[in-house]
C-alpha cells in the first residue's frame, strides 16, 4: 500500500518511485562498463560492499516522490534532511485548513534528565486531557483571528501569522535512497520526536517494499547511511 494515515490527521503517500536495488548494482557496475538486466545473488553481496565502505554515489541514481501531510512543527524538522526537493502549500495563495495536531492521550508526555539526554515518560491522564482541552481552545481562538482577518480583507500572507506550528501542511518531497536512509538513521530512530518517528516508519516501510536487498543491508549493520 502507498498510502499510511499518520496521526489523527495526517498522511504519508509514495506518488511515484524511479527506485529498485537494480539500480544500485547498475551503478556501480558502470565503472567497469558492464550492466545487468536482473540481480544476481552476487549482487546482493555488492549492495552490503557499497554501503559497509560507505560507497554512496551509487544509492543517488532512483528517486522517491512522497506526498505528506503533517503539522508544520514535523516538517520543520523534515526541512532539516536538505538533500533533497520540497514544495509546500502556500499560505498566501490558498486559505489554510482548520485542522490542528492535537496528541492522542497517550501522547501527551513529559521530558526527563537534560538536554541531549532526554527520556520521556507519559503523564496522568488528568493532566493529558488538561492539555488537550487547552491545545483545543488555543488552536480555535487563533483560527478564529485568522478568519476574522480574512473576513477584513487582510491579506493571507499577513494572516496566517497568527496561526501555530501545530496546524497541519502539506508538501512534496523527492529524494534519492542515499539522502532517505540519512534521513531514517536519524528520524526512525529512538532519539527522535515521536511525531517525526512515526512519518519515518511510513517512509521506512515503503522503502523495503522498493528496494528490499538495500533496505536489508542497511539495517544489518546498523542503519548507518553511506
Amino acid at each position: 500500500m502507498d498510502r499510511s494515515d499518520v496521526l489523527a490527521d495526517g498522511f504519508l503517500h509514495l506518488d511515484s518511485a524511479m527506485a529498485d536495488d537494480l539500480s544500485v548494482v547498475n551503478a556501480a557496475r558502470v565503472s567497469f562498463g558492464t550492466r545487468r538486466d536482473a540481480m544476481a545473488e552476487r549482487d546482493e553481496g555488492l549492495i552490503g560492499f557499497l554501503l559497509r565502505e560507505r560507497h554512496g554515489t551509487p544509492f543517488e541514481h532512483n528517486a522517491f516522490r512522497f506526498h505528506v501531510r503533517c503539522p508544520i512543527f514535523v516538517m520543520r524538522e523534515w526541512i532539516r534532511h536538505r538533500l533533497g526537493s520540497f514544495n509546500e502549500l502556500s499560505g498566501r495563495y490558498a486559505k489554510i485548513d482548520e485542522a490542528f495536531y492535537v496528541p492522542a492521550l497517550e501522547d501527551v508526555r513529559t521530558q526527563v534528565c537534560k538536554p541531549g539526554a532526554y527520556t520521556f515518560e507519559a503523564v496522568d491522564m488528568e493532566t493529558a486531557e488538561r492539555t488537550r482541552a487547552a491545545m483545543e481552545a488555543s488552536y480555535a481562538a487563533s483560527y478564529a483571528a485568522y478568519e476574522a482577518m480574512l473576513a477584513d480583507g487582510v491579506a493571507r500572507e499577513v494572516a496566517r501569522s497568527v496561526l501555530p506550528v501545530g496546524i497541519m501542511t502539506e508538501f512534496w518531497w523527492t529524494v534519492n535512497a542515499r539522502a532517505l536512509m540519512n534521513f531514517l538513521s536519524l528520524r526512525n530512530a529512538e532519539h527522535a520526536q515521536r511525531e517525526i518517528r512515526r512519518y519515518a516508519e511510513a517512509v521506512e516501510a515503503l522503502f523495503e517494499a522498493r528496494m528490499p536487498v538495500t533496505h536489508s543491508e542497511f539495517v544489518a549493520p546498523g542503519r548507518s547511511a553511506p
